[in-house]
């Protein structure tokens, strides 16, 4: 099992996520984490962000197991854990292989346009202290996600907003956490307005 992560761009965790896929009818939550790693915060969170940004979130269930996925991450990193742990029901979550490799090339074009606008400034807002502050954001956001169930790829906001947290870390770009942190505010409201 792998547990570390090289990436330092969008387009390399894809890359990394590419190898789960090792041609077996469905892919697993599991084989997608060991593919990223499981020691390095930025990375990991990247992973139940990407889910809610692919055609994948549009499974029923999906936003509720992006939820509890961040939920127990951010947790953990908050607890101090050295190693990210899911429960088997959530690392038994597959998709088929066909959908999984969709959900790439999907994320593939995107991936390149956001790495040529990522780089490293405001490096104090994307590591320290303030990467305490970003999973505390991002325990909040998952714990929306359940609510989320009722609007259909409601949840792509949600997903925005923890991969783009997931990156500033993976790329110390404070800028994009700031940027982030915006769209927290905004998805907010907007579910607010569309929920009650």
């Amino acid at each position: 099992m792998s547990n570390h992560s090289d990436a330092e761009s969008l387009e390399q965790l894809l890359a990394q996520l590419a190898d789960a896929d090792d041609d077996e009818q469905t892919i697993s939550v599991e084989q997608v984490l060991d593919a990223v790693g499981r020691r390095s915060f930025g990375p990991v969170l990247l992973v139940p962000g990407l889910i809610a940004l692919s055609p994948v979130s549009g499974i029923p269930g999906a936003p509720t197991v992006v939820g509890i996925m961040v939920l127990l991450i951010t947790g953990q990193f908050l607890l101090g854990r050295s190693e990210f742990w899911l429960p088997q029901f959530l690392l038994r979550r597959s998709v088929t292989q066909s959908r999984y490799e969709k959900a790439l090339k999907v994320l593939r074009p995107v991936a390149r346009f956001v790495d040529r606008l990522v780089k490293p400034r405001l490096r104090w807002l994307a590591e320290g202290a303030a990467v305490y502050v970003i999973a505390l954001v991002c325990l909040l956001l998952a714990l929306t996600a359940p609510l989320l169930e009722a609007v259909p790829f409601a949840i792509t906001g949600v997903g925005a907003a923890i991969t783009a947290f997931g990156l500033s870390m993976l790329a110390n770009d404070g800028l994009l956490a700031l940027l982030a942190a915006g769209f927290c505010v905004a998805t907010a409201f907007v579910t607010s307005t569309v929920l009650f």
